[in-house]
């Protein structure tokens, strides 16, 4: 451990090598010029009327449960990612926005996200508005995004708990034997540990060494985070956590926050800085402000990048915009539209998956490996990008992860459930008529013959070899070394660069940045990125749910 170099050190070692440097698609803000300026003025000036509001409105972004990939349609609840960080990049720009009011409520986010909201943050301060986050309760998530800003509060009375940060296993392997079901199951790869919760009572070593990295880099990540936003060095950030502070006085006393303010108190400062009326407030929200065009603020350009996001989970078929899930079918025709549209010059692919379906990971990686040979194919991870999250992602030209990004698990999961001890429990009887070798293989009544745990274990043998064989091709390793590499481990986005999952550090920016090198697009020239994914949940969809059996798929 203590000789591993670092993700930048690896990057570093690629330039040191004769390769170029990928660029670093770093978000720094550049004032408009005086012509800029008038442009900008004129357009927003012809602006539709739904699109207009007062000179000198503050943003406010309300911040809490889940933040979704993929843009949300009319009558969704959810913020999304490009929502929320192509509000904070026009509203740099924007003179009618004097600064952003972050309402912060319990999130449920990975930290990839919270990562590169905070990079946004970073690029709107540059712009020298000001930036406010306020919220009632939180914790480690919630004061993540909050210590980005300008200035942080919270209520006298608030609930602000930073105490570090911790992960756990559950295992239900007792409880089943208890019931009568026998968990059937195959895995492939060492540290894949998505079985371990039914057939084991306890955390493996594998499982623990995995979980304690991850535990260290997001501390790291948080930590370090922390201490820069609030001008700090990551040791007081530490000694913060361990302290237990619980007193909101404390957290002021020492830095941490601004101040301690109610809502209506930031509201009526806020009318003071905004030159309101009283009690009316000059604000704009993030759902109308959403819709104000970046052409305004000549964020667009001529040449057009798609951009793609693969959110949930991978599953054969066709779902139509309302599964919530990535549809093989589904998502091939999007790529497949990228491949055959001359308006697009290239992709960037967001993938936010844990994995799912072999087969269908299988199709769409083919899709992508096509397209990539025709134009430049860039991925980019979000919170999750693991085992079928990573075959997508590895068929792009150079791939790219955030820090905290949860990334890797190349192995193979497979099996059923033998409910044969349960249903003599409660009495139930079932009877299976077959032909042919094989075809009670998937039969629930009872466990794998001998023969048939052979056959099931050859058949996962043969995917997971499919799987790393065409991980080596990919990231153009030996499969010798990618042998090493592909034992189901879950890696953060900095050891991911560290063992060659991954070509670079960043976000969307990153990823872009990339793309228009591929295509020989000078680093200031602007490019239009064109979002091809949007859900669109159904009342009947939200209503009902939905589900599926997965028993006898390969999982990946």
């Amino acid at each position: 451990m203590g000789n591993r170099s670092t993700g930048l050190d690896r990057e570093r070692q690629a330039s040191d090598n004769g390769a170029e440097p990928l660029p670093s698609g770093d978000l720094v803000f550049t004032p408009l010029t005086g012509f800029q300026k008038f442009v900008t003025s004129t357009k927003l000036a012809r602006a539709l009327p739904w699109r207009r509001f007062k000179k000198g409105s503050v943003l406010v972004i309300e911040l809490g449960g889940g933040i979704t990939e993929k843009r949300q349609g009319r009558f969704a609840g959810a913020n999304s990612m490009p929502q929320i960080t192509g509000a904070l990049k026009k509203a740099a720009y924007d003179p009618r926005v004097s600064g952003v009011l972050f309402k912060i409520s319990p999130l449920s986010a990975g930290w990839a996200k919270l990562q590169e909201i905070r990079q946004y943050i970073d690029f709107f301060r540059q712009s020298g508005k000001y930036s406010i986050a306020y919220m009632a309760a939180g914790g480690e998530k919630e004061f993540y995004v909050a210590s980005a800003c300008q200035e942080v509060y919270v209520p006298p009375s608030g609930s602000l708990s930073l105490r570090g940060l911790a992960v756990s296993g559950t295992f239900l392997r007792t409880a089943l034997e208890k019931v009568g079901v026998d968990p059937n199951i195959i895995r492939i790869g060492k540290y894949k540990s998505a079985g371990d919760q039914l057939l084991r009572k306890d955390m493996s070593e594998a499982q623990r060494e995995q979980l304690t990295a991850i535990l260290e880099d997001i501390y790291e990540g948080f930590t370090q985070g922390i201490a820069q936003s609030r001008g700090k060095t990551t040791q007081e950030a530490e000694e913060m956590l361990d302290e237990g502070i619980f007193k909101m006085e404390r957290y002021v006393e020492s830095g941490w926050l601004t101040g301690l303010k109610y809502e209506d108190e930031i509201l009526a400062d806020l009318e003071k800085r905004t030159e309101s009326k009283p009690n009316k407030l000059k604000a704009v929200g993030l759902k109308k402000y959403s819709s104000v065009s970046p052409t305004a603020f000549g964020m667009v350009g001529r040449k057009r990048i798609a951009v793609i996001r693969a959110a949930g989970a991978i599953v054969g078929g066709s779902g139509g915009r309302t599964s919530g899930n990535i549809t093989s079918e589904d998502l091939i025709a999007q790529i497949r539209l990228v491949a055959e549209n001359k308006a697009f010059v290239g992709l960037v692919l967001r993938v936010d998956s844990p994995g799912g379906d072999a087969l269908a990971s299988d199709l769409i990686w083919r899709e992508l490996r096509v397209l990539a040979e025709k134009k430049p194919v860039i991925a980019s991870m979000g919170d999750v990008a693991a085992s079928g999250g990573y075959y997508l992602s590895m068929a792009a030209r150079k791939v790219v992860a955030e820090q905290l990004t949860i990334t890797g698990s190349i192995g193979v999961i497979t099996g059923k459930f033998s409910l044969e001890g349960l249903y003599n429990k409660v009495g139930y009887a079932k009877e299976v008529i077959s032909k042919g070798r094989y075809a009670e293989l998937l039969a629930d009544n009872r466990g794998f013959s001998e023969e048939e745990d052979k056959y099931f274990a050859e058949q996962a043998q043969y995917a997971y070899e499919s799987f790393r064989n065409k991980a080596a091709l990919s990231r153009g390793l030996p499969i010798e070394t990618m042998q090493e590499v592909a034992q189901g481990r879950v890696w953060s986005g900095k050891r991911a660069l560290e063992v060659g999952l991954v070509d670079a550090l960043g976000g969307l920016s990153r990823a872009v940045a990339i793309a228009k090198r591929e295509l020989a697009i000078p680093d200031g020239e602007a490019v239009a990125l064109v979002e091809l994914s949007r859900e669109q949940p159904s009342p009947l969809s939200l209503l009902s749910g939905g589900g599926a059996s997965a028993a006898g798929l390969l999982q990946v």
